[in-house]
Order: structure tokens, then C-alpha cells, then sequence
């Protein structure tokens, strides 16, 4: 039997005196983000100076992030939640741009050397073992590389399984809390997402192992699948769609190669009844995302289909999804990982799914050229289908010009002449098909 510690309980007050001036604080996030810890820590921000928060996804809206905190407590984020957006582009906060599987490096490698790492965990078992319940990806690794871990015990963080624990002899300070954690809810899919997920639910045989994220396209194609059997599950992230479809019996995991019979993730953002469902439930598990995103891993999933977005694509299949031209929107995530595992899996696919259109129809996605200053996150030669509500181009072994050809197909009516005329000009492209009519 392992041998048995206690928790050393402290406040939250007592907690914050732990940071002192110039220490490198990890912050686990989204659903996780430890509150009381940092409600505490920014009531005495003015004793501290040179202190650095690391951080990947965060929720709500964090105190802080003003310009005046920014002198004393600066925030890294290697991720840019929408919360965090202004603050990084007016330069009150910082950006770390890195793929989601290589995050856990910087800690264990020490380009990143961290002084505390900030849990928030589930009560010990009667082994003396804390679970990180929704948020396991990059907290774990962040919290076997600090000097320092302190944990907020919450009785309503989920007790998950996986490779998702930590003994109370790892945990330095202890916060004990009863709160109940946030929820997030995506918008109603709106027509447009409705239309593109139906054309990437075709692309999914049965059996398929899908990266499924959270927002309106993910939903919407879920939500396609109910006639689909034996679909599994191997991602990042997942909310309440998930659930759902496991309880229809459309997603059961037999069919996967690696982990049969489980879903696997990384963190789980979603409702009460979704952290409710995952609690203690043998069909879920949670790894560290240096395993889960890896494309080694993901690519030993048969039939891997991951589905990620973007915010532009140009005419060769070059995906922007971080920023928008010299603005930086949020970060490559878990995208280029997930993209290349499905490639390379055996009848895999990677699709990228893009409303063809924003700003109601006034400015087109599929575009000649990405803005100036758009960082590639999926690159021409990664590229394989892109989905808008008109249909799919599978630019996979497709020369320019039929690249050209597919993307025009799918972009929204408007602005095909324009598009083929800057491809006619600027490629050099010869004789191509007239673009489909819809």
C-alpha cells in the first residue's frame, strides 16, 4: 500500500503569500481555472512584481489582465482564449505560439521553467489519489515540472480516469473549495453550420475515430450521425455532444484500434450533467495531451477523422485559423497535431470546415491570397479536405490548378469570378472548368 499523506490546508490568502516576485506560475484552465486561488493573488498584486502566468485556455473574465496588473503579474498565454484576444493585441499580455502536444516540452524541458503550478483537483481517494477531473492535457505535466504545486480541493470537480491523478504527497498547499464549476454551452447550429456538417458527415464510415471539438460545426456534425454505428472517439476536447451520442449507442468505441471501448481526451468543457456523466464512468478516460495529441498516437486510430476549423484559406489550401492578418486570434491548438495523425492513419481523413463567408456574405473566406501577416497553420502540403456549406475539396495529390478549381466550387457565389480571375493571372493557371452554379 502506498504510503498515506495529508493534505496541507491552507486558505486561499495563505495560498497567494506562496508567489513571491519573480516566480513563473502555470494556471491550469478552462472549466479548471482555480477562482479563489486567483482572486487571491490579485488582491495583493501590488507586492509582487515580475511574476508570470502561464496559461492555456482560459474562461471568463479575468481580473488579471488590466494594463495596471500587467506592471506586476504578466500573463503568457500559449493559447489565446477570446477573453485574453485584447489584451495580447494591445500588448498587455503576452503570446507563446506552440502546438498543443509540444506544451508539456516547454515545462519538462524547462524552456519554460516553472516555480508553481496551480491545480484544481477532486478529493483524495481512500489511496490518497486527487483527480484532475476536466482538465487534464497540459495541467499534469505542468504540475510533475513545477517546484511547487498548490491545489484547490473542490468536491465538484469529476473524479476522471485515464492517466489523470496525482497523490496529496505531490501537492504542497491545499485550498479547500465547494464550488460548482462553470458551464459552457454552444450556440445553436445555424443553418450554414447545418449544411457544411451534413456534407462532413458522408465523409464518415462507420467504425470512424473522430477529433471533435466544441461550437456549432462539431455539434451539427454529431448530431448528423445517429444512423452511423460503432464511432469512437480520440480528441482533445469534448462537451455535451459527445454524451449524447454514447447514450444513443451511435458512439460505443468498439471499432477503434487503440484504446477499444474508450473515449479518449485531454480536457472536457461542457454542462453540469456532462461533468455529472463523466465522473467515475470507466468509458472515459483523460491523458496528458502529449499523448493524446500526438500524431503517432492519433495516427494508430483506423479511419481517423479529425475536423477542425479555419478562418481563411487560400486558393492553394494554405489554412490561417490563428490570427487575422497581424492580429493574433487565438493559436494553433491542437490543429496541425490532429491534422497530420488522421493523414497518416489507415483510411483516415483530415477535414478543415470553414463557413464560406462572414460579415453577412461580405467578405469571402476562400480567398486569393491570406491577409498579410496571416500565420499558415495548416500548410498547402498538410491540407487535405476543406468543407464550406456548398461542399467538400479534397485537395489531396490535386496540382494548383485543380486546387483552384475545387476551392472556387465551394466558395460562395459571389466571389468565384473574382477568385478565378486572380488564380488566371497569378498562378498561371491554364484552362480551368467553369465553377459549379448553386
Amino acid at each position: 500500500m502506498p504510503t498515506r499523506a495529508t493534505l496541507n490546508k491552507v486558505t486561499a490568502e495563505e495560498a497567494a503569500a506562496v508567489i513571491k516576485s519573480g516566480h513563473r506560475v502555470f494556471l491550469t484552465g478552462n472549466c479548471s481555472t482555480p477562482i479563489r486561488f486567483l482572486e487571491a493573488v490579485v488582491a495583493r498584486y501590488q507586492e509582487l512584481e515580475n511574476v508570470e502566468f502561464v496559461q492555456v485556455l482560459s474562461i471568463g473574465m479575468p481580473e488579471y489582465i488590466t494594463p495596471e496588473m500587467s506592471e506586476h503579474i504578466r500573463v503568457n498565454n500559449l493559447f489565446i482564449s477570446d477573453n485574453m484576444r485584447r489584451a495580447v493585441n494591445s500588448g498587455t499580455a503576452d503570446f507563446t505560439p506552440v502546438f498543443l502536444s509540444e506544451i508539456p516540452r516547454l515545462f519538462i524541458e524547462k524552456h519554460i521553467k516553472l516555480d508553481v503550478a496551480v491545480i484544481h483537483v477532486s478529493p483524495p481517494d481512500e489511496h490518497g489519489y486527487c483527480s484532475y477531473g476536466v482538465e487534464v492535457g497540459v495541467t499534469k505535466s505542468a504540475a510533475e515540472s513545477a517546484r511547487i504545486v498548490i491545489a484547490q480541493i473542490n468536491p465538484h470537480m469529476p473524479r476522471t480516469l485515464g492517466d489523470s491523478f496525482i497523490h496529496v504527497r505531490n501537492i504542497d498547499y491545499a485550498i479547500e473549495v465547494n464550488d460548482e464549476l462553470p458551464q459552457v454551452r454552444p450556440a445553436p447550429a445555424s443553418d450554414t453550420q447545418l449544411r457544411i456538417a451534413s456534407h462532413i458527415a458522408h465523409l464518415i464510415p462507420d467504425g470512424a475515430t473522430l477529433q471533435t471539438g466544441i461550437g456549432g460545426i462539431p455539434d451539427a456534425v454529431l448530431r448528423q450521425l445517429d444512423n452511423h454505428q460503432d464511432l469512437g472517439i480520440h480528441t482533445e476536447l469534448f462537451s455535451d455532444g459527445v454524451m449524447e451520442m454514447i447514450e444513443k449507442g451511435v458512439i460505443t468505441n468498439a471499432a477503434k484500434s487503440i484504446h477499444t471501448g474508450k473515449v479518449v481526451a485531454g480536457f472536457v468543457l461542457g454542462s453540469h450533467t456532462l461533468y455529472d456523466f463523466i465522473h467515475d464512468n470507466p468509458v472515459i478516460e483523460l491523458h496528458p495531451t502529449e499523448y493524446v495529441n500526438d500524431p503517432y498516437v492519433i495516427a494508430k486510430n483506423d479511419r481517423m477523422i479529425s475536423i477542425n476549423s479555419a478562418i481563411e484559406v487560400d486558393l492553394t489550401g494554405q489554412v490561417c485559423a490563428d490570427s487575422i492578418g497581424t492580429s493574433f486570434y487565438s493559436g494553433v491548438g491542437g490543429q496541425v497535431d490532429f491534422v497530420r495523425g488522421a493523414s497518416r492513419s489507415r483510411g483516415g481523413k483530415s477535414i478543415i470546415a470553414l463557413p464560406s463567408t462572414t460579415r453577412n456574405d461580405t467578405i469571402s473566406r476562400i480567398v486569393p491570397i491570406l491577409k498579410p501577416g496571416a500565420g499558415v497553420t495548416t500548410t498547402r502540403n498538410d491540407v487535405r479536405c476543406i468543407a464550406t456549406e456548398y461542399g467538400v475539396a479534397d485537395l489531396f495529390g490535386k496540382t494548383i490548378a485543380q486546387r483552384v478549381e475545387a476551392l472556387v466550387n465551394i466558395a460562395h457565389p459571389r466571389f468565384r469570378d473574382e477568385l478565378l480571375a486572380y488564380a488566371r493571372e497569378h498562378y498561371h493557371v491554364g484552362r480551368l472548368y467553369a465553377p459549379l452554379t448553386t
